[in-house]
């Protein structure tokens, strides 16, 4: 009876309640406005992810951990959200300075209003962009300029050029720290696998054996500070 009570309500109600105007004031602020502001800020947060992996030492960071612990021969250990959340609080204390400068310079301002959204746009993005200018392979850019048919010399830092050369150029600089940080492992997996050839286990796997070495060596070495101390070096 309730349920019959408040759809005759509903029904009874006269038309201009639905007819409201949307654009009612909240805070100074129409309710449309603050709709596409809303939107805007959600689609902001659904691309944050991607825009961290593309413009900032992320893709470096988890490259090189996941190389590392392929290498010590336990590729579930640590598990990925312990690795990528290593590498995302690494990035964030490599990449401080330039979300502090984007701040100030570009998104700051335009959060508080005081300027329009497509005017923080440049500011917000030049600390980025001198970032990945500086770490740009000019190969990689000058190959990129090619493929779009745009001369290198004039290219500007085109982010649709500059994006995609900067990861590739974090992706191959990864892969050769990656083959200093392997060989270590490689010589001790070498060493033990002579060792058991040499007594005549050859049905004993040599990464069974080999394993807890490389564990000990790694923590004897200090390995993960080490690391994690060298790659942030390299962006300083």
């Amino acid at each position: 009876m309730r349920l019959r009570f408040l759809l005759g309500l509903l029904v009874l109600l006269p038309g201009p309640v639905f007819a409201q105007d949307v654009s009612i004031s909240l805070g100074g602020n129409s309710l449309s406005a603050t709709g596409v502001g809303l939107f805007a800020l959600l689609t902001v947060l659904a691309l944050a992810p991607g825009i961290a992996v593309s413009i900032t030492c992320f893709p470096l960071i988890v490259t090189v951990f996941s190389i590392l612990r392929q290498g010590i021969g336990l590729p579930q250990a640590p598990p990925n959200i312990l690795m990528v959340g290593l590498s995302i609080f690494l990035t964030w204390f490599v990449m401080e300075p330039v979300f502090m400068q984007s701040w100030t310079d570009g998104a700051g301002p335009a959060f508080r209003g005081e300027m329009k959204i497509e005017d923080a746009f440049t500011p917000a993005y030049e600390p980025f962009r001198k970032f990945m200018e500086a770490r740009t392979d000019p190969d990689s850019y000058a190959r990129m300029a090619n493929l779009r048919g745009v001369d290198p010399a004039i290219a500007n830092s085109n982010l649709s050029i500059l994006i995609p050369s900067f990861m590739l150029s974090e992706i191959g600089r990864a892969f050769q720290i990656g083959f200093v940080v392997l060989l270590p492992f490689l010589i001790i997996d070498l060493v033990v696998s002579a060792i058991l050839m040499s007594m005549g286990m050859m049905m004993m796997p040599p990464a069974i054996v080999s394993l807890p070495i490389k564990l000990g060596f790694f923590v004897v070495a200090n390995g993960w500070t080490l690391l994690s101390e060298a790659l942030v070096k390299g962006y300083m």
